[in-house]
């Protein structure tokens, strides 16, 4: 089968609430269990969405950058963890015409999509290096077969993890002369162990655990980016701009989420000594001014690169990356806002706010992080300005 010849569901753009209430409804029982949120990512499929990114050439609706990150606003405004186990299934898809995979490989996997739930997920954080954000080569090995290739190397942070239905392995091959490649391993195949380790503040359900990797057997064929051994095989902060913008958009979803929660108590609290909500206080009006400052700031930042994007305007990696770096800071600000607003109500595990507060912490956490983010801006910044720039 060809990816030409599949024909996916229409994602349900016009019903984004109502996938965010369904999301909603299971994300505090999630949260609580640390389970893997099956019924979130089936309602996420049933809309549609985990292949909105898909080209239409592939039979796919071709969602575009801002469809994008308004699908995962609304989803991390349910639930962030399955929001960014989807997320990690949009990207690959969204750029499939910019690094493509081999066509039957594809066509396989858009056909297990139209069927059912088919997560993917780039495993690229090692033990011993961390993010390739920051630099450096894998440890992970694929050694060459009479069929294909064998895989051998222990991954970190693998979101979705217990229900990928394909890893996405980054790894040297051990010829005389090493290449770094992207190798999809079936997630049933043998030598395949998840290591249920994933035990965080926030973003509990997530499950994105460590994967252990021995000896996985593979076709030839399972192979993307497969390049020589270089600068050029570790990972572009500044290339990959878009990609970390639109995962601002699941947790500007976060801040949303929240901020609604916070309105809702400054209707409903009326203390006794002031005889109405207090709403009508000088200091929630500020305060609830101050949240949206912040919030629709994020917004227009996101939206202002994602628009430019749909529109085949370049934005600069220096610029999106800028983005995140801003946006991060604004949402999690926004929460920590309201938290502090509501005081000891808010930190009651009893309302989403404690919820909220402690997922939107993972925010700074995807790589490329602040610091990293700003030397890149900074020598992006700089090199323009110098000499010849």
């Amino acid at each position: 089968m060809t990816a030409a010849t599949v024909r996916l569901p229409v994602p349900a753009l016009d019903r984004l609430a109502e996938v965010t209430a369904a999301l909603a409804s299971t994300a505090p029982e999630y949260d609580r269990s640390g389970a893997f949120p099956h019924a979130a990512i089936r309602a996420v499929h049933e809309a549609g969405l985990l292949t909105a990114g898909v080209d239409r050439r592939y039979g796919g609706a071709g969602a575009g950058p801002t469809d994008l990150a308004r699908i995962l606003l609304a989803l991390g405004k349910g639930d962030p963890s399955a929001a960014l186990i989807t997320a990690m299934t949009l990207v690959p898809h969204a750029f499939q015409t910019r690094r493509p995979w081999p066509e039957e490989l594809y066509g396989r996997l858009l056909a297990e999509s139209a069927l059912r739930p088919t997560l993917l997920n780039n495993a690229r954080v090692e033990p011993d290096l961390g993010s390739p954000a920051r630099g450096g080569l894998p440890a992970t090995r694929a050694r060459r077969t009479a069929g294909g290739w064998s895989v051998s190397g222990r991954k970190r942070f693998v979101t979705g993890a217990e229900g990928l239905s394909y890893f996405l392995v980054w790894a040297a091959t051990d010829e005389p002369v090493p290449r770094i490649g992207t190798f999809v391993l079936p997630a049933g195949s043998p030598g395949i162990e998840i290591i249920p380790n994933w035990r965080q503040l926030g973003l509990r359900a997530s499950g994105s655990h460590d994967v252990s990797f021995t000896e996985v057997e593979i076709p030839a064929g399972n192979v993307l980016d497969i390049a020589d051994r270089g600068p050029g095989a570790e990972q572009d902060n500044l290339a990959a701009g878009a990609i970390h913008v639109l995962l601002s958009a699941l947790y500007l979803g976060v801040a949303r989420a929240a901020q609604e929660y916070v309105h809702r108590f400054a209707h409903e609290r009326v203390p006794a000594n002031l005889g109405r909500s207090v709403a009508t206080t000088d200091r929630f009006k500020q305060a609830a001014g101050e949240i949206e400052t912040l919030l629709s700031t994020a917004e227009q930042l996101i939206f202002g690169v994602t628009d430019r994007l749909d529109r085949s305007i370049p934005v600069p990696g220096a610029e999106a990356l800028a983005a995140k770096v801003v946006t991060v800071r604004h949402v999690t600000t926004a929460v920590q806002t309201g938290l502090r607003l509501l005081g000891n109500p808010g930190l009651a595990q009893d309302n989403p706010l404690e919820r909220h507060f402690r997922d939107i912490q993972s925010a700074g956490v995807h790589a490329p992080q602040e610091d990293t983010a700003l030397l890149n801006i900074g020598a992006a910044v700089l090199a323009a300005a110098g000499p010849g720039g």
